[in-house]
């Protein structure tokens, strides 16, 4: 990605654009004084804070022009000319979300929240607009409408940046944070409906392909929560309030368009809804069972990362795994063999595997392309400590401690983008003409040049797979 793409800018937190904080001031405080700080710090607003110092009100340049010049007595309160409530932003949120909201309110200032609800910069709509060219301000405008407004605004935006260059691993990386962040404003909508607060801490698990940042336009559920320990004596009280907020977070998620997990990988389902100590268990459990749902369901976890709440419990959970992994080298090896079966798209004489039914000859590159890498690269890092769950961010640790070479990394790493560009671009051409985006791509409509590259890419993920699979089970493939 060209480091001066404006495109790219909107991968970046929102926190990476602003310029520092206004001036916070009670809201109490006299006007001649609020406006003495505004210039003093040079800056273009003023913001009025609650005694935790939230943001409760601001105060522009434009609402001195407007509200205070020749209206008000210098001694009036701030309160009384400030503009609220605030819109915020979390600052933790992408830079697309920001210039979303700024576009939506007709805003010139935003503030950027911590995660206690205080200022920690201001981004200004100048600079924010800088980040977006015309081409697709349509489409970031769509992004501050409701869930299956936002859903849909993928595709357009997706559109939009592959056409100022970005790299398709760049543009799946930003769905894959517009869909994350979906899935916090619903499961925070969805904790609102309660008439009390969380009984116990927990932290959303997002696993699968949303887990590894590499959601594609079709993503279905895969989701789990993970609680704080509590005492058996309050599992009704406890699990009647997350059984509430589980479906009713499930069922806004599959409204939204993220369709319901046919295997039942969502937090409404108890399986996936557990506390810490649970989840140990569970783990062990699938170790020792090593058949069947237990592997199905143990690849689908090992890509797991927190999505909503505290990070630290999620972490440990992974650790919990890579150190079971060592543990039990045949829970590893089952889980090998199973991926093992995973083929490349590449026919005995090196041509594309014909995947569609009827008359036509396109070959699936998810199943056969991207699942096989995934599955290798998944395993793979987790037995050598790895615990980024993106595949690239796989491939590269693999490559730092040695297990591939750094030649090896980058061919793969190549490959991956390849794939992703393809069924990416696919799925965008099957929405345009009004279909359900899918993953066969017709790799015969494909430059030589690119054809080539795409099957030396296949390559390098056959032997990459194979080996990994040999290595945890014994067996030459």
């Amino acid at each position: 990605m060209s480091p001066t793409s404006a495109a790219a800018a909107l991968l970046r937190p929102a926190s990476g654009a602003v310029a520092p904080a206004p001036p916070a001031l009670p809201p109490e405080t006299p006007l001649t004084q609020a406006l003495a700080a505004m210039t003093a710090a040079r800056a273009s607003s003023v913001l009025a804070v609650d005694a935790a110092g939230r943001p409760i009100g601001i105060l522009t340049e434009q609402d001195v022009a407007r509200r205070v010049a020749f209206r008000m007595p210098p001694e009036a309160p701030l309160a009384a000319a400030m503009t609220t409530p605030v819109i915020g932003c979390a600052a933790e949120r992408g830079l697309w979300r920001a210039v979303a909201l700024l576009r939506a309110h007709r805003l010139r200032h935003l503030p950027l929240l911590d995660r206690d609800g205080r200022c920690i910069g201001m981004l200004h709509r100048a600079e924010a607009l800088e980040a977006s060219s015309g081409l697709m301000l349509a489409h970031l405008d769509a992004l501050a409408g409701d869930d299956a407004a936002v859903k849909q605004a993928q595709a357009g935006l997706a559109t939009a940046l592959l056409s100022e260059g970005l790299d398709a691993a760049e543009v799946v990386a930003l769905v894959s944070g517009i869909n994350a962040d979906l899935h916090r404003r619903i499961l925070d909508r969805a904790i609102a409906a309660e008439a009390e607060p969380p009984p116990v801490p927990f932290t959303l698990l997002l696993m699968g392909s949303l887990g590894r940042g590499e959601s594609l336009l079709r993503p279905d559920q895969d989701n789990g929560f993970l609680l704080a320990d509590y005492d058996d004596a309050e599992h009704g009280r406890v699990d009647a309030w997350f059984r509430r907020v589980s479906e009713r977070f499930c069922l806004a998620l599959a409204e939204a368009g993220f369709t319901l997990c046919k295997g039942g990988v969502m937090a409404m389902n108890p399986l996936w809804r557990k506390t810490r100590t649970q989840w140990r268990d569970q783990l062990r459990l699938w170790a020792r069972k090593r058949h069947g749902a237990a592997l199905l369901f143990a690849d689908i976890f090992l890509d797991l990362r927190a999505g909503w709440g505290e990070e630290a419990p999620a972490e440990a959970l992974r650790e919990q795994a890579m150190a079971l992994l060592k543990e039990e080298p045949a829970w590893g090896a089952m889980l090998a063999a199973q991926d093992a079966q995973l083929n490349v798209g590449l026919t005995f004489w090196g041509g594309f595997t014909d995947d569609e039914p009827g008359p036509g000859t396109r070959t699936d590159l998810k199943l056969h392309g991207l699942m096989p890498l995934v599955a290798a690269a998944r395993l793979a890092a987790l037995r050598a400590g790895v615990p980024d769950p993106a595949t690239p961010a796989r491939l590269a640790g693999l490559a730092a401690r040695g297990t591939i070479s750094a030649a090896e990394a980058e061919r793969l790493r190549a490959g991956f983008a390849m794939l992703l560009d393809a069924v990416l671009r696919q799925q965008l051409a099957d929405l345009a003409a009004g279909l359900p985006p899918g993953n066969l791509v017709d790799t015969a409509a494909l430059p030589p040049a690119q054809r080539a590259a795409l099957k030396d890419g296949l390559k390098a993920i056959r032997g990459f797979s194979r080996t990994a699979a040999a290595e945890l089970t014994g067996r030459v493939w």
